[in-house]
């Protein structure tokens, strides 16, 4: 009889906690558009072609607390799409009581990879889809308007990054904002004609060997910005691209090294050749800038001391940005 009791007890208690914390998850779509450039969001948004995008909507659920709002953050991922580290921080943000936005740029389009090509799903058509879904999410009966971040990793980081330089928020949306931006490994190699970034925390995280987005731009860019906005980067030793993954190092043959590139980004969103001052503004003429500096040819893989620090940084940081009042 105390046995039966036991069990009785174990299983209402076991029912009960999954009846008041569950996560839920369910596909979000919304309305996007195709630039090539950071010049035709800033000079041609209102006329860019429409683009259907999605992406999953986890939200740890509490059934005792339904009307609960979340802070949630959005997360972009590199150029070779959804990887399983990714994930892996989606899933601690989950577990940490945040809701989590899986951005599909890529399913969208139908694209699997832009490695070494870098024009089939570009980084401005990116920074408008997540906009495109803090709006969506904004409106979400169980989301924080107030508390929504974006992360992102090579790529992703990217589109983190940039998504704070005001010349573009404010085309996009001048009423919404994120609460943070936890860039992974960025490529920061612009000097930057508009110094005006948003003033919520901006992190950057990146490899002390990276040789694919190199870390000391990104080192150059945030002194240069320290006094412009909230900024500040973490560089690991003994790390390359993609130190938070799991495994050894490889080389990515088709992935552009840009070690030795420095390019301009002027107010108006052209990135101009190297030496010729030239807009890179299409596929053609972005393939021949990169031939003035980049080369094939880069190294990707996990440091497990950086991964462990990063994933601890990454937990800190937007407990402290999207928790805290």
């Amino acid at each position: 009889m105390k046995n039966l009791s036991l069990i009785i007890f174990l299983f209402i208690f076991s029912t009960s906690f999954l009846s008041v914390s569950q996560n839920i998850s369910e596909q979000i779509a919304f309305t996007s558009s195709n630039p090539f450039s950071f010049s035709d969001v800033i000079n041609n948004f209102d006329n860019l072609d429409e683009q259907e995008v999605f992406g999953e909507l986890v939200i740890p659920y509490d059934s005792l607390n339904p009307n609960k709002k979340y802070p949630l953050i959005i997360g972009v991922a590199g150029s070779m799409g959804w990887k399983s580290h990714h994930l892996e921080y989606l899933k601690m943000y989950q577990d940490l009581g945040f809701a989590t936005f899986e951005l599909n740029s890529f399913k969208s389009r139908d694209i699997k990879s832009t490695v070494g090509e870098q024009n089939q799903v570009t980084t401005a058509a990116m920074i408008v889809d997540a906009y495109k879904a803090l709006e969506k999410l904004s409106d979400h009966s169980l989301i924080n308007k107030e508390k929504i971040s974006i992360t992102g990793w090579s790529l992703g980081g990217a589109v983190t990054l940039f998504s704070a330089w005001l010349p573009l928020k404010n085309t996009i949306n001048t009423e919404l904002s994120f609460a943070s931006h936890l860039a992974f490994y960025p490529p920061c190699f612009f000097e930057l004609e508009n110094m005006e970034f948003s003033q919520s925390p901006i992190h950057i995280l990146i490899g002390e060997s990276d040789d694919w987005t190199p870390a000391e731009p990104c080192n150059n860019l945030v002194n240069e910005l320290n006094d412009y906005c909230n900024i500040d980067i973490t560089i690991y030793k003994d790390s390359h691209h993609g130190f938070d993954r799991d495994g050894g190092l490889e080389i990515n043959e088709n992935g552009y090294s840009f070690k030795d590139c420095m390019f301009t980004l002027t107010s108006e969103g052209d990135v101009l050749m190297n030496y010729l001052n030239i807009p890179m503004s299409n596929a053609l003429l972005q393939k021949l800038g990169f031939l003035f500096c980049a080369s094939k040819g880069v190294t990707i893989g996990g440091n497990l001391e950086a991964r462990n620090q990063s994933f601890e940084f990454a937990k800190e940081f937007m407990i402290s940005t999207l928790m805290s009042n």
